[in-house]
């Protein structure tokens, strides 16, 4: 769970993939299933190739159909018993200790943050900073995924708090040099 590459994009998941990503999380907003799935089955097969886990966002029916590794749910998706019931890895996400410690019942990871302010969620949560990321790692048993904010310079400050990743959007094409960081802070 070192580096999660959330894309968009068969180009950048392969380059993500080549920079040292072990998670791909097919993140389309605000697509139909059908969608999902159509544009996702490369990708899909290329994390197969590579022994990468391929995780779906958001969705556990493209998931499903996808013969997806897991799926991503954020605190207002519904699906949790559904992902488990078939087999799912289960990714929840949460923004102040409150959510972590409820999303921490029967989640395989916990996708935490943001921990910096991000352009590429305009409506996100207000940061909660290394403290706060901090925090979370030690009230929680689940393993914590930081996300937001996060490139090669401040990746390795997050595994310090106790993530046991990261998840990038604008850097997954950067894979290699968050790698870098990520595996001298470990």
């Amino acid at each position: 769970m070192k580096l999660h590459a959330l894309v968009e994009d068969l180009d950048t998941a392969r380059a993500a993939i080549e920079g040292g990503a072990t998670v791909v999380q097919w993140r389309l907003k605000d697509v139909p299933t059908v969608d999902v799935v159509e544009r996702g089955r490369s990708t899909r097969s290329l994390c197969a190739r590579h022994g990468v886990t391929f995780v779906v966002n958001d969705d556990v029916e493209a998931a499903l159909m996808l013969g997806a590794d897991g799926v991503h749910l954020g605190r207002a998706d519904a699906g949790s018993a559904r992902a488990k019931e078939h087999g799912l890895l289960l990714g929840r996400s949460a923004a102040t200790l409150a959510e972590a410690r409820s999303a921490d019942d029967g989640a395989d990871y916990l996708g935490v943050g943001p921990v910096w302010s991000t352009p590429s969620k305009a409506d996100a949560d207000p940061a909660i900073g290394v403290d706060g990321l901090r925090e979370i790692c030690a009230a929680v048993s689940s393993p914590v995924v930081a996300i937001g904010g996060i490139d090669e310079a401040n990746a390795a400050e997050c595994i310090r708090a106790g993530a046991t990743g990261v998840a990038v959007v604008r850097a997954a094409r950067a894979a290699a040099g968050l790698r870098a960081a990520i595996d001298a802070a470990l």
